[in-house]
C-alpha cells in the first residue's frame, strides 16, 4: 500500500527536510528516528498528513496501513536503541514494551530517499512468537554496551556485513567460517546465550531476501530477512575488532 507522508504534529516531524539537504548524516537520521519513536509512544497516526512523496509501510513483511498498524497504538516504551546508516540513508530501531496488557518487541527499519521517508518496515513480535519474553529481553538488553567504537578501531562496512552474512549463511552451510567473538552473547527473544554464540544454530535453513542497515560507528548490522524463506525475522549484530560480540533476534511465528 502506498501512502503519502508529510509531517507529524505535536512537536515532532517525519516530514522531508528542505530540498537543499545534500547529505544524509547522523543528525538527520537521529531526528527522523526520534520522531518515529515519539509517534509510536503516542500512537499518533492521526497526525500524519500527505506530502508529494510516496511512502510504503509494511508490518511483518506485509503491506499495511499506518492507520491500522502498530503505529496507531500508543505504547509505553521501556527501552529503545537506534543505529544509523549514512551510506544507505536508513536507520534501525529496537523497541521493548513490557506492558502486560500489550507487550511487544519491535524492530523497525526506516529508509529515506532524497531527504524523504520512503519505506518503513516494522517487525512486531508478541505473545506466541519465538521465545517471546519482553521482560527477559529488557533485562539482558539493558546490561549490554553498544557504545560508539573509537574511530581507529572501527570496522569497514564490508567487514561488518560479511560477519552478519557469515552467521546467517551458517544456517544452511556448516562449512562457513564465522568470526566468532569471545565472549559473544545472543539475545533470542527473552533467552540469553553466552559466552559463546556458536551454539544452537540449526542446519538446512536458507535465510532469504536480506535487507541491511549498517552503522560503522556502533559496529552494527541489522538484517531483515525471511527465516527459512517464510518467517519475518530481524537479526542485529554488533561487530568489534571484526568479530561478533552481540546478536539480537526477533522472529514472527504466526
Amino acid at each position: 500500500m502506498y501512502l503519502l507522508l508529510a509531517s507529524l504534529l505535536a512537536g515532532t516531524t517525519l516530514a522531508a527536510p528542505a530540498a537543499s539537504l545534500a547529505t544524509c548524516d547522523r543528525d538527520f537520521l537521529k531526528t527522523q528516528t526520534d520522531a518515529y519513536i515519539a509517534a509510536q509512544a503516542a500512537g499518533s497516526t492521526s497526525d500524519l498528513q500527505t506530502s508529494s512523496g510516496k511512502f510504503v509501510y509494511t508490518q511483518n513483511f506485509k503491506n499495511a496501513s499506518l492507520s491500522t498498524g502498530i503505529l496507531a497504538t500508543p505504547l509505553k516504551i521501556d527501552h529503545n536503541r537506534s543505529t544509523y546508516d549514512t551510506t544507505a540513508c536508513a536507520s534501525f530501531t529496537e523497541l521493548i514494551i513490557t506492558d502486560s496488557k500489550n507487550p511487544h518487541v519491535i524492530g523497525t527499519q526506516l529508509h529515506f530517499t532524497d531527504g524523504a521517508l520512503t519505506l518503513m518496515e516494522t517487525i512486531v513480535t508478541s505473545t506466541g512468537d519465538w521465545l517471546f519474553n519482553p521482560a527477559g529481553t529488557l533485562k539482558y538488553a539493558s546490561q549490554e554496551k553498544w557504545d560508539p567504537i573509537p574511530e581507529a578501531k572501527r570496522n569497514t562496512r564490508a567487514v561488518i556485513q560479511a560477519a552478519a552474512d557469515a552467521y546467517l549463511d551458517l544456517f544452511n552451510d556448516k562449512s562457513v567460517k564465522v568470526p566468532w567473538g569471545n565472549p559473544c552473547a545472543r539475545l533470542e527473544g527473552g533467552s540469553y546465550v553466552q559466552p559463546s554464540c556458536n551454539v544452537g544454530v540449526p542446519s538446512g535453513i536458507k535465510q532469504t531476501n536480506r535487507r541491511y542497515v549498517i552503522d560503522e560507528v556502533l559496529g552494527s548490522c541489522d538484517v531483515f530477512f525471511d527465516f527459512a524463506g517464510v518467517d519475518p525475522d530481524s537479526h542485529e549484530f554488533r561487530v568489534e575488532d571484526g568479530k561478533l560480540r552481540y546478536v539480537h533476534t526477533m522472529t514472527v511465528m504466526k
